[in-house]
């Protein structure tokens, strides 16, 4: 489970870095300035979570069910909240109206703060079973 976490991690480390490059650069003259900031919204919250995934599959302290749930959530989430951004950014240089569909980047959204909640919840519930064992 660590290395699937850790290759997600890093394949969302390496598209953050490669669509931000095109963001800045490929797409400054096709679209608005409030456009490209949206992108960049999306990979920045991309960037962010290839390094919780990163920090997460390199973690011993965290049971693997928490870890388990944090990638699922995070998976989807980035998917869901960044890939629908990048679509919503560049909705004028597609021929499908992705305005129509946006109501999954919130959901998205929602998937991300809760792959936060989960890892809060494994860090509180290792210490409550840290103080037991003493």
């Amino acid at each position: 489970m660590n290395k699937k976490i850790l290759f997600t991690g890093a394949v969302f480390g390496l598209l953050g870095i490669v669509f931000g490059a095109f963001g800045a650069h490929g797409l400054k003259a096709l679209i608005s300035v409030d456009a490209i900031q949206s992108f960049e919204t999306g990979v920045r919250y991309q960037m962010y979570h290839a390094i919780l995934l990163l920090i997460v599959g390199y973690s011993t302290y965290l049971e693997s069910k928490i870890k388990n749930g944090v990638f699922y959530l995070v998976l989807f989430g980035i998917i869901l909240f960044s890939g629908y951004i990048y679509s919503l950014a560049t909705n004028d240089l597609t021929s499908f109206d992705f305005k129509r569909i946006a109501f999954i980047t919130p959901l998205g959204g929602l998937l991300l703060i809760l792959s936060w909640v989960v890892l809060l919840i494994g860090i509180v519930r290792h210490k409550i079973n840290e103080n037991k064992k003493a």
